[in-house]
């Protein structure tokens, strides 16, 4: 055989990959947090929950887990997925001799817990107690700075070793969470079809298999046929089969869809929101729905798939404008630090078709807002002529 050719093929065979990432184990229903004693005797015997300040004052005490007979502690959580804070919990997990840790709460919390767990070589299982993010299933985590701005994206070894989801506990929590969740669902699709067309990596450093795309759009699929029917259910704290499907859709199906399938604009949009200070007390999904909106610009999404998701957002109360998320006066020069935090060579934009550029990135999200406004105007006028 030539010596280039062959040299071809091992050059390919290096690309060639197919990749997908599952937690060990997933459990979804009412009262499903009743699970982690025997789950945690499973993997280990000392066993550590790190909690949001909410779940330790209001969660756990109704949970009726007998924490100390089990000989579980509980540590809550500094409030930010820092180094900072992530110093302080490997400390604690060293001094206690800890052999399972349990993230209990929200993304933040769930990601300290995985990259903690992951630097001191033990299992963690993830207990979201709101459906807001796509974090609890994957085996990546983002850090921030102290101030909340973006970092970078930690690879752990291996996804969660469980994921409890109890929608009980989901149930009784704001609404706004959920549609966040939604909002950062609402990227799935999108991002996995744009890395299927350019055959871009996924987050697990391979390809996109069939399984992970058919996930990400299920997970498309999901929203639109329950979204807004599990939004009422959340408002009246009562769990009814459409919230199930979307809990489902925001942990597992969105969990599973971007890891295995990959990002793209929408969260590389997110991520330069981030270097605005104006954004910090919005929802990472909330802002991943707006980066989904400028997206669909930016990739020149045909007009009936624009207004759907357009509509879908409006429906459930997720961003249409920049004003949505704290950015209604922004000016252009501004605004441009966030296209060019977006488009910066290690964002996942560039999974996009074509070359993308800052310039792109503000036009489209320009757009958005302009469509987002528009729409609302044109809504707000027609609520007056009806009455």
């Amino acid at each position: 055989m030539h010596k280039q050719f062959t040299w071809f093929i091992k050059k390919q065979e290096v690309h060639v990959f197919r990749k997908a990432v599952f937690p060990g184990k997933y459990i979804q229903g009412v009262g499903a947090v009743g699970e982690l004693p025997k789950l945690i005797k499973l993997l280990g015997k000392q066993g550590l929950i790190l909690a949001s300040p909410s779940v330790n004052d209001k969660v756990l005490p109704k949970c009726d887990l007998d924490l100390k007979a089990q000989s579980i502690h509980t540590e809550v959580f500094g409030g930010e997925c820092c180094e900072d804070e992530l110093s302080r919990l490997s400390g604690i997990i060293a001094q206690q001799h800890v052999e399972v840790l349990v993230g209990m709460g929200g993304g933040k919390t769930i990601d300290t817990a995985k990259i903690a767990a992951d630097r001191a070589d033990i299992p963690v299982i993830i207990i979201p107690t709101i459906a807001s993010t796509d974090a609890p299933c994957s085996g990546c985590a983002v850090l921030y700075s102290k101030d909340g701005i973006f970092e970078s994206v930690y690879y752990q070894k291996a996804n969660p070793a469980a994921v409890l989801v109890d929608v009980g506990i989901i149930a009784g929590a704001p609404t706004r969470f959920l549609v966040a969740g939604m909002g950062d669902a609402l990227s799935t699709w999108f991002e996995a079809r744009s890395c299927d067309r350019t055959q871009s990596a996924n987050e697990c450093g391979g390809y996109c298999t069939r399984v992970g795309l058919h996930i990400a759009k299920l997970c498309y699929e999901t929203l639109l046929a329950y979204g807004t029917a599990a939004k009422v259910a959340s408002e009246q704290h009562i769990v009814t089969p459409a919230l199930e499907h979307i809990v489902e859709a925001n942990i597992l199906l969105s969990g599973l869809g971007f890891e295995s399938a990959g990002l793209a604009s929408a969260h590389s949009i997110h991520n330069g929101l981030t270097a605005l200070a104006e954004t910090h007390s919005f929802y990472h999904g909330e802002k991943v729905a707006f980066g989904v909106l400028a997206g669909l610009q930016l990739t020149d999404a045909p007009v009936d798939e624009s207004e759907t998701v357009f509509s879908f957002c409006e429906d459930v109360g997720l961003p249409t404008t920049l004003a949505d998320i704290g950015l209604g006066d922004v000016d252009r020069e501004k605004l441009m630090k966030v296209a060019e935090k977006a488009s910066a060579p290690e964002q996942p934009i560039h999974h996009e078709a074509g070359v993308i550029t800052p310039e792109k990135v503000l036009n489209a999200l320009l757009a958005a807002d302009a469509i987002g406004k528009a729409r609302r105007g044109s809504r707000n006028h027609n609520v007056k002529r009806e009455a």
